[in-house]
């Protein structure tokens, strides 16, 4: 899912977590137009109470003045339909807080690792192109497609427009799905599309590594020749787009790693391990970290940041400056680091070390009191929600600094026990990010 802008429940991605077969599925049977549904009374509240008929003709007038021909108005317009499901399925999304080896032991099995490298030998000129083109390792592709829809298995059963219209007239993220829309109708303008093909996930994302339309408008590229750009039923079109994406979209730099897993000392400096902090391997070395099977890291300059996502007693790695563009894509960090990890694993990286002990979680309850606690000390948190998010993860580590516990960023019992009894102030904001 290309989440740049918003998170989505990363749990929809539970329904790709058994294997699914390393041959294309067809894409789903083209629906008859979707009905509507009445709209909550308020959702014309951020539209001067405009009925979303009314809604609807200004979006098409927009569209229009973007370039949109009245012809792909009028074959859209049957699929422009409001349906309160869909608005209240954004608005009732979960994220479960899950251990991240967990999620990645599920996500990034053996299976999806296998047909991660069974793909790429089978559309290898696809794959070789697209390096060659983009600089986007195949494996970090293949991860993706994987993730997205397990290879084209799993894109979703809603019609697009439908989706996207319904979340425009919400007041949410109005403007955001009305600029989705449009690009949705200008994909359907340039021929890539026809709107009864547009099948995708409630959420209006679209294909085989499921684009938003405006990056599907953005960066999907006709690899195949055939004058379209059909990231559902063509392999190398998804294969091209997704590196476009990745290269252009994402700034990926080419020739450089992604991320690694290391061994780290116990007395490394842990206020240093965070995305935010970067210094040269060389540094690293000299703190301890190692490979996991021991051997120095190279004596260089490359810059690279120490990720623990579950602490210091969890799994670590060297996240280098290419990880940006996982956490890019979706700024959950359990996902990003998941997407980074089975990359590697096609690459041909060995599996990742099992902790020695089994790392301690906080209850969602405690969770989400600790994150009241750290907004009471001053620290911006995001939603209270009970999951551990980056804002969370930079306030835990603040208040650990405060403590004087190891400060990585992993929340525990102890951390909630002297917030509870304490009142330490949070720093800045400035100085936590």
């Amino acid at each position: 899912m290309l989440l740049t802008r918003f998170a989505i429940a990363a749990t929809a991605l539970l329904a790709l977590s058994t294997p699914a077969s390393a041959q294309f599925a067809p894409p789903p049977a083209r629906p008859a137009a979707p009905k509507a549904t009445a709209p909550s009374p308020r959702a014309a509240s951020c539209h001067n109470g405009a009925s979303f008929d009314r809604f609807l003709a200004d979006v098409k007038q927009q569209a229009v003045a973007a370039g949109v021909s009245q012809r792909t108005i009028a074959e859209a317009s049957p699929y422009l339909v409001y349906d309160q499901g869909i608005v209240n399925r954004d608005r009732g999304q979960r994220v479960f807080g899950q251990l991240f080896t967990e999620f990645a032991g599920r996500m990034a099995a053996p299976y999806r690792m296998q047909n991660g490298q069974q793909h790429i030998k089978r559309y290898a000129a696809a794959f070789a192109r697209a390096e060659k083109e983009y600089g986007v390792p195949p494996a970090v592709i293949a991860a993706f497609w994987g993730l997205e829809s397990d290879f084209g298995a799993n894109m979703g059963n809603l019609p697009t427009l439908k989706s996207l219209v319904s979340l425009a007239y919400d007041c949410r993220r109005s403007e955001m799905f009305v600029g989705e829309t449009i690009a949705a109708l200008k994909i359907i303008d340039r021929g890539d599309l026809h709107p009864d093909e547009m099948i995708g996930s409630w959420a209006g994302e679209l294909g085989q590594t499921q684009f938003l339309p405006v990056h599907y408008v953005n960066y999907a590229v006709d690899y195949d020749g055939d004058g379209r750009r059909d990231l559902l039923r063509s392999p190398a079109d998804v294969i091209g787009s997704t590196a476009n994406y990745i290269a252009t979209g994402l700034k990926w730099r080419r020739g450089e790693p992604w991320l690694e897993e290391i061994k780290v000392p116990p007395n490394l400096p842990w206020d240093k391990t965070d995305l935010t902090t970067r210094e040269p391997r060389s540094t690293w070395a000299q703190l301890g970290v190692t490979y996991p099977d021991g051997r120095p890291l190279p004596n260089d300059n490359l810059a690279a940041s120490v990720l623990l996502p579950m602490g210091r007693h969890g799994p670590a790695f060297l996240a280098y400056p290419n990880f940006a563009a996982y956490t890019e894509w979706n700024n959950s960090l359990i996902y990003s680091t998941t997407a980074g990890y089975l990359a590697s694993r096609i690459a041909g990286a060995a599996p990742m070390r099992k902790p020695s002990a089994p790392v301690a979680q906080l209850p969602f309850n405690e969770l989400k009191e600790l994150q009241q606690l750290l907004v009471r000390a001053g620290f911006n948190v995001g939603k209270v929600d009970g999951v551990l998010g980056q804002q969370s993860r930079a306030a835990v580590k603040a208040m650990q600094i405060k403590y004087g516990l190891p400060a990585d960023s992993w929340p525990t019992a102890e951390l909630v026990a002297r917030m509870r009894g304490g009142s330490a102030q949070a720093q800045p904001q400035a100085t936590i990010r």
